[in-house]
């Protein structure tokens, strides 16, 4: 069986992608992958998702220049979700922070804890 294969993917073909720093382990973001998506990583050594709201293939940093170089993949114990290991370029969410997971529950509302890196404006004008 392939390796791209060996993955399974939802109805949709799709497979959620956990993205983590390489060295901290600090979980960065969270994306969908399909067949395609999952080869040009593989091809590339940069990660490339599937993006269900635009209907396209997307590879973290083509406009920030924040891209993600390929570490390291692992799979879930039932084959349908990936963690991917990557050394990160600056930031990884398009809000500015280095993680899209910057708000914690303090209480009853999700308050910001990390440090704001990127002015997102100028980067995503």
């Amino acid at each position: 069986m392939d390796l791209i294969d060996q993955i399974k993917y939802d109805e949709q073909g799709l497979a959620p992608a956990i993205i983590q720093d390489y060295i901290n382990n600090e979980v960065l973001m969270v994306a969908y992958m399909n067949k395609e998506a999952f080869k040009r990583t593989l091809e590339s050594g940069r990660t490339w998702f599937w993006s269900r709201s635009r209907k396209k293939y997307w590879q973290k940093g083509e406009h920030s220049g924040h891209i993600q170089n390929l570490k390291e993949i692992l799979i879930d114990c039932d084959n349908d979700a990936i963690l991917i290991k990557v050394e990160q370029k600056k930031a990884a969410c398009h809000a500015g922070y280095r993680s899209c997971f910057y708000r914690k529950l303090e209480g009853q509302e999700f308050k910001v804890f990390q440090k704001k890196i990127f002015d997102e404006k100028e980067v995503y004008p």
